[in-house]
């Protein structure tokens, strides 16, 4: 079944314009976008991607990773092939670049409603787009979304932040936290290692926390990539100056993969400078990810007492009173039920 794209625009002689991410695709008849997974067909624009599922399967939702997001929840976790990047160093690339023939499409629909039934079912408190990158689903997600919404269900999406704005303004109705890669503060790392640009997704940062939603983002940490420390430095100054008092940054430890292989994992001196730099700039939730011999833990930014504590995805205790930390009684920002945020 087709399923028409949103965001498009016709140019003439069968050529479509696509406004759903940053890259703008000016796709020809009978050719797809830099994702593969939009085609113009006859001139007009489908999605072939759309409830194409390669991945549904429950993850706690510390796993995405949300730190500050219902503590201790399940969340419903799927994907569909395909990506508008293409990062040399992607850990998910087996089913994040998609090409034509690969077989990742030759699955059945699974509806909205029945993916939302899903995620009621396994007992989750919401569903996450995520493994790949959901903007290329985005008419799928959308539907899905506002389905979720409305059977109580939050909504969750960890992204590379280059969709348009808009895009954003679509999805931010329905969107209750987004997980967002600042891969780099290089506009250079952003062109050549991943085929983007790093304006696209500073945008993206500003203007879904200007808009209320709940913005987590994550740093993969990579030797010799992104790790300098005037690099961290200007980062975290950014970070502090657009997510104020609620930025939350996840550290990630890099292993290699892809066509980064062969390179070194992120040494832990490297995961404990950064966020040293990040703690010192400002930045009141600072996390080091992917380091399963450390616990994550959640301090009050007021008194330092421990209000989160993780052991891996695992939640270890949280003493989170009504949202606010058990001994100063300061409230802890974030999306502490769905429906509501601090």
């Amino acid at each position: 079944m087709k399923h028409k794209a949103m965001f498009q625009t016709r140019e003439g002689e069968g050529t479509v314009s696509c406004g759903l991410c940053g890259r703008r695709c000016v796709i020809p008849a009978g050719a797809r976008g830099f994702c593969q997974v939009r085609h113009n067909i006859d001139g007009v624009l489908y999605s072939e991607s759309w409830g194409r599922l390669i991945a549904a399967s429950v993850d706690p939702v510390e796993k995405k990773p949300f730190y500050h997001v219902c503590p201790g929840s399940q969340s419903f976790s799927v994907a569909t092939g395909g990506c508008n990047f293409r990062c040399g160093f992607c850990q998910n690339w087996r089913i994040s670049q998609h090409r034509d023939g690969d077989g990742l499409l030759d699955v059945a629909e699974v509806s909205p409603a029945q993916t939302v039934e899903d995620a009621l079912v396994a007992g989750c408190e919401s569903i996450s787009y995520t493994y790949t990158e959901p903007t290329i689903f985005f008419e799928w997600a959308l539907e899905t979304m506002t389905l979720a919404r409305q059977r109580g269900l939050g909504n969750l999406w960890v992204s590379n932040g280059a969709m348009t704005a808009e895009a954003r303004a679509e999805l931010a109705p329905f969107l209750d936290a987004i997980n967002i890669d600042l891969k780099a503060f290089r506009p250079k790392t952003y062109r050549d290692v991943c085929d983007g640009e790093l304006e696209w997704v500073k945008e993206s940062i500003a203007d879904f926390a200007a808009r209320g939603v709940w913005v987590e983002l994550t740093t993969l940490l990579v030797p010799g990539m992104n790790d300098s420390d005037d690099e961290l430095r200007t980062m975290a100054k950014w970070i502090a100056e657009t997510l104020g008092p609620k930025a939350v940054w996840h550290l990630s430890r890099f292993h290699g993969d892809y066509k980064m292989a062969d390179a070194d994992a992120t040494p832990l001196a490297t995961m404990d400078r950064a966020a040293k730099i990040a703690t010192d700039e400002g930045i009141a939730y600072v996390y080091a990810g992917n380091t399963p011999t450390r616990d994550a833990v959640t301090r009050c930014p007021g008194c330092g007492e421990a209000v989160i504590v993780r052991s891996g995805f695992a939640l270890s205790a949280n003493h989170l009173t009504g949202g606010a930390c058990h001994s100063c009684s300061r409230g802890i920002e974030g999306v502490w039920k769905f429906g509501a945020t601090v």
